[in-house]
C-alpha cells in the first residue's frame, strides 16, 4: 500500500482507514503471539522456568513499551509531513528517529543488564528465583536495541500507509521465534541452553531477523531515496525537539499505564492464590484484545495526522469519528462473543472449577471494559497526531493513577468484591479517560473549525 492509498488527506474515507488498519492491527496481534509462544513453550518445558521467564520480562517489558512511545513521534511526524505535502521531508524524519532508537536502545539495554542481577536480588526474591531470572532479564535487555530499531522503521511505514511489509516481516519473526524456541528450549539442541535462557536466546535473534526485514523492505523501496532516507537529515533543532516531545508525552503515558495495571496484579496477589489465577486469565485476553484497538489507534493517528498536516479541521473530525465508530463497532462484536464464550474461555485457561468460575465472571463483566479501554487509546492517539501531547497523559495520570488505582484496592478488599472490584475499577477508570479524551478531541475541532 503507497501513500497513494490515501489520496485526499483533507477528506478521510472509511475504506482507507479500513485497509491501513487491517494489517496494522495483525502486525500488533504480531507483537503479542511472539510473548505467548515463549510462555507456552518455557512453561510446557518447566514451571521453575516460566517463573524465571516471567521475572526477566517484567522490567523489561515496562522499558521496552515506554522506549517504544519515545519512538512514536516518527509517525506523528511523518504522517503531518504527508498532509502538509512535505513527503520529501518524511526521510530527515526517519533518519533522526533511528538515531534517537540508536541511543534509547543502547542507553536502556545497558542499565538493565548492568543492573539486572542487583535488581532481582534486592526486591525481596529468593536467591534461586533471582539467580534464574537475571540472565533472562539481561538477554532481554540486550536485544531491546534491535526491536526499537525494527519499530522506528515500522512506524514510518505504516505513516506512509504501507503496514502490509511490517506485517508479513513480524509474522516472519513470529514463526523464526517458534522454530528456535521449540529446538532450544527442550535442551535437546546441542547446545549449552535450555528453558526460560534458551527462549530468552529465541526471541533475541528474532528481534535481530525483524530489524533486517524491516530495514531491507525500506531501502529496496524504490521512493525511499526520492523521501531523503539516503540523505543526511538537515540540522534542524526545532524539529528535533518537535518530534521527542510527541514521544515524551506519549512515552509517560504508556508508564503510567503499565504501572497502574501492574498494581493491579499486586492486589490480586494480596487477595489470593485463586484471584492471582484469575486475574493472569483475564490480564492475558484483554492483552490480546487490546491489540486490536491499538491497531485501529495506529491507523486513526496517520488518518488524523494527515488531515492536520494539511490544516483540514474538517478532516481530522472526519477521520476521528471514523475512529471512534470502527472502534467502538468491533470492540462491540469481540465483546459479545466474549460474553456468549466466557465460560468457555475460562475452561481453556484453567481445569479448577472455582478459577473457572471466577474468571467467567470477571471476563464477562471485562466486556464493558474492553469498549472503554480501546475507545480511550484511539482518543489518545487521534489528540497526539494533532501535536496535543501532554493533555492525554494528564489523562492517563488522573484515571488510572489517581482513580483506578485506589479505587481498586478498596473494591477488590475493603469491600471484598476480589477481581471483580479490580475490573470494575478499570472501567471506570477507563470510561473516565475515553470521555475526557474525546471530549477534548471534539472541542478541539469544533474550536478549529468556528476559527
Amino acid at each position: 500500500m503507497s501513500s497513494a492509498a490515501l489520496p485526499d488527506p483533507a477528506v478521510p474515507k472509511l475504506g482507507p482507514l479500513l485497509r491501513l488498519a487491517g494489517p496494522v492491527v495483525v502486525s500488533r496481534l504480531g507483537i503479542m503471539a511472539m510473548g505467548v509462544v515463549d510462555t507456552v513453550v518455557v512453561g510446557r518445558y518447566s514451571a521453575t522456568e516460566l517463573g524465571f521467564h516471567a521475572l526477566g520480562w517484567a522490567p523489561t517489558g515496562v522499558v521496552l513499551t515506554t522506549a517504544l512511545g519515545l519512538l512514536y513521534g516518527i509517525q506523528v511526524m511523518t504522517a503531518q509531513a504527508i498532509g502538509d505535502g512535505r513527503i520529501g521531508d518524511t526521510g530527515a524524519i526517519l533518519r533522526r528517529g533511528v538515531v534517537y532508537a540508536f541511543w534509547i536502545g543502547i542507553a536502556a539495554g545497558l542499565i538493565l543488564a548492568g543492573l539486572g542481577g542487583p535488581l532481582m536480588h534486592n526486591v525481596g526474591l529468593d536467591d534461586a528465583l533471582a539467580d534464574g531470572a537475571t540472565p533472562v532479564l539481561q538477554l532481554f535487555a540486550l536485544s531491546l536495541l534491535p526491536i526499537l530499531l525494527a519499530d522506528a522503521g515500522m512506524f514510518w511505514l505504516e505513516a506512509h500507509g504501507r503496514p502490509v511489509p511490517g506485517m508479513i516481516a513480524m509474522w516472519l519473526a513470529n514463526g523464526l521465534n517458534l522454530v528456535l524456541n521449540l529446538w532450544l528450549v527442550p535442551g535437546t539442541s546441542g547446545l549449552p541452553v535450555d528453558g526460560a535462557v534458551a527462549s530468552a536466546c529465541s526471541t533475541a535473534v528474532s528481534r535481530v531477523a525483524l530489524m533486517v526485514f524491516i530495514w531491507l523492505i525500506i531501502l529496496r523501496w524504490s521512493k525511499s531515496q526520492a523521501y531523503g532516507v539516503f540523505t543526511p537529515a538537515p540540522h534542524d533543532p526545532s524539529a528535533s525537539a518537535a518530534q521527542r516531545r510527541i514521544g515524551y508525552g506519549t512515552a509517560s503515558s504508556y508508564f503510567v499505564e503499565t504501572l497502574a495495571f501492574g498494581a493491579m496484579s499486586i492486589f490480586a496477589g494480596w487477595i489470593g492464590a485463586l484471584a492471582v489465577a484469575t486475574w493472569a486469565i483475564v490480564l492475558n485476553i484483554a492483552a490480546v484484545i487490546f491489540m486490536i484497538p491499538l491497531g485501529l489507534a495506529a491507523a486513526t493517528a496517520v488518518m488524523v495526522g494527515r488531515a492536520h498536516g494539511a490544516r483540514s479541521p474538517e478532516g481530522v473530525r472526519r477521520a476521528g469519528a471514523l475512529g471512534f465508530g470502527v472502534t467502538t463497532t468491533v470492540l462491540l462484536v469481540i465483546c459479545a462473543a466474549i460474553a456468549l464464550g466466557n465460560e468457555v474461555l475460562a475452561a481453556a485457561y484453567t481445569r479448577e472449577s472455582q478459577v473457572q468460575a471466577m474468571a467467567a465472571a470477571a471476563l464477562l463483566l471485562s466486556c464493558l471494559f474492553f469498549v472503554a479501554d480501546g475507545l480511550q487509546a484511539v482518543g489518545a492517539q487521534a489528540l497526539r497526531a494533532q501535536s496535543d501531547v501532554w493533555l492525554p497523559t494528564v489523562t492517563h495520570v488522573a484515571s488510572y493513577v489517581l482513580v483506578m488505582m485506589p479505587l481498586a484496592w478498596f473494591l477488590a478488599i475493603p469491600m471484598g468484591l476480589a477481581v471483580n472490584g479490580l475490573v470494575a475499577a478499570i472501567i471506570l477508570a477507563s470510561l473516565m479517560a475515553a470521555l475526557l479524551l474525546w471530549a477534548r478531541f471534539w472541542w478541539l475541532t469544533r474550536n478549529r473549525l468556528s476559527s
